[in-house]
C-alpha cells in the first residue's frame, strides 16, 4: 500500500482532514462484509492496511483516532444495531462522512465499567442521559459517539450526536501523547437521545465494551508496528552512516544488541496482532490474545521508542524529528484501552488466578 506521509497537525479540522483522506483510500472498509459496503476480505488484510499506514504517515495519533472509530462506533454498530441504525450510519461512518468513537470512561471510574456513573432515563421523549465522560477519542470532531450508561442501573449503549440537545462535545482535557489524536470531554446534562438510538439491548453495554476494547487492544498495534518499522530502519540506517572512532556506530557491540532487540520486539508484536487477525478470520474469541498483544506491544513499543533516542543521540532530539515524540506516544499506549496492569489482570483472570474477569 503506497501512501504519502500525512503532515502531522494537531488541531481539529487537520484531524479531521487526515481521518477523511484514510476513509478516501478505503482504510475503514476492511474486514467488513460487502453487502454492508465493505470491501468483504478478513482482518488479516485489516492488519496488512494498518502496517503499511503506520509505517508512512510515522503518527500513533492518527492510528489511534482511526482505531477509535472503527472499534469505538463501525463495529458495534455493525455488530449490534438494528437494520435502521446500519442503515442510517454505516456506509457514512465507513466513508469518513460521518466521524465517531465510544465514550466509556468517566473522571472517577477510569477502567473500572463497575464504577461507571452516566445514568439513562426513560421517558415518553426518549432516553435521558446525564454524566461526565473523560479522555475520549475524536471527541472534538467526532459527529457521533457510542456512549455508554446505566439504564435501570444495567450498563447500555446509546448513539449520540453531537447536536443533540444538552450534549456538549469538547476539546479539553488534552494529553502531551498522541496528541494528533484529538480529544476531550463528553458532558451530557439531561441530553434527550431518541428511542430509536439506543444500540443493543438493555443491559449489553458490558459485553460490547470487552469486545470493542478486544479488537482495539488488537489492532491499534498493527498500525504501531508499522511505525515501529519505520523507527528501526531509521536507526540502522543512522547506524550505518555514523562513524565514532573511525568505525561505524552499528560496529559497537551495545549498539548492534539494542538494534537487534529492537527487531526482535517488533516481529514478536507483528506475530501478535497477526494471531489475533488469524483467531477473527477463524470466528474465534481473541480475549486472551488481544490482552497479551496489547501488554507486549504496548511495552516493545515504548523500549524501542527509548532505545530509538539512545542510539541516534541528539539528532532524535532535533526539531523536527519524531523520534523523541515517539517516547510520548508510546508512553500513552502503554493506558490506552487499558493499561499494561489492566492486561496483566485479565491474563491472569483467564488462567484461573487473580481477580475475576467480568
Amino acid at each position: 500500500m503506497a501512501m504519502d506521509i500525512l503532515p502531522c497537525v494537531g488541531n481539529a479540522s487537520a484531524s479531521r482532514q487526515r481521518l477523511l483522506y484514510c476513509a478516501n483510500q478505503g482504510l475503514l472498509l476492511h474486514a467488513i462484509p460487502e453487502n454492508y459496503g465493505g470491501k468483504g476480505n478478513g482482518f488479516a488484510d485489516l492488519v496488512s492496511a494498518h502496517e503499511a499506514l503506520g509505517k508512512a504517515c510515522v503518527d500513533p495519533g492518527l492510528l489511534l483516532s482511526i482505531n477509535a472509530h472503527l472499534w469505538g462506533s463501525v463495529f458495534p454498530i455493525l455488530n449490534y444495531g438494528n437494520a435502521e441504525q446500519q442503515a442510517a450510519y454505516l456506509r457514512q461512518l465507513m466513508t469518513g462522512q460521518l466521524l465517531g468513537g465510544h465514550a466509556i470512561t468517566e473522571p472517577q471510574a477510569g477502567s473500572d465499567l463497575n464504577g461507571l456513573e452516566m445514568t439513562a432515563i426513560s421517558t415518553e421523549a426518549g432516553f435521558v442521559l446525564d454524566g461526565h465522560k473523560r479522555y475520549i477519542t475524536n471527541t472534538p470532531i467526532a459527529d457521533l459517539l457510542v456512549v455508554y450508561a446505566r439504564l435501570d442501573n444495567k450498563l447500555s449503549a446509546f448513539i449520540v450526536h453531537n447536536d443533540d440537545i444538552g450534549v456538549k462535545f469538547l476539546d479539553a482535557p488534552q494529553v502531551s501523547g498522541c496528541q494528533t489524536a484529538t480529544m476531550g470531554d463528553v458532558i451530557l446534562e439531561h441530553a434527550l437521545i431518541p428511542h430509536s438510538r439506543q444500540l443493543g439491548k438493555t443491559a449489553s453495554g458490558n459485553i460490547m465494551i470487552q469486545q470493542a476494547l478486544e479488537l482495539e487492544r488488537a489492532f491499534v498495534f498493527a498500525g504501531l508496528c508499522g511505525v515501529m518499522d519505520w523507527q528501526l530502519d531509521k536507526v540502522v540506517k543512522f547506524s550505518r552512516e555514523r562513524k565514532v572512532g573511525g568505525v561505524h556506530l552499528g560496529k559497537n557491540q551495545a549498539i548492534s544488541h539494542k538494534i537487534a532487540d529492537m527487531r526482535l520486539r517488533l516481529d514478536t508484536a507483528k506475530l501478535w496482532v497477526h494471531e489475533c487477525a488469524r483467531l477473527k478470520d477463524r470466528h474465534q474469541r481473541i480475549t486472551l490474545a488481544s490482552a497479551q498483544t496489547k501488554l507486549f506491544a504496548a511495552e516493545a513499543f515504548l523500549q524501542s521508542s527509548l532505545d530509538a533516542v539512545q542510539i541516534m543521540g541528539s539528532n532524535a532530539l532535533t526539531v523536527g524529528s519524531p523520534m523523541a515524540g515517539l517516547v510520548n506516544d508510546a508512553l500513552s499506549s502503554r493506558l490506552f484501552s487499558g493499561s499494561s496492569e489492566i492486561q496483566k489482570n485479565i491474563i491472569a483472570a483467564l488462567l484461573g488466578t487473580g481477580d475475576g474477569y467480568k
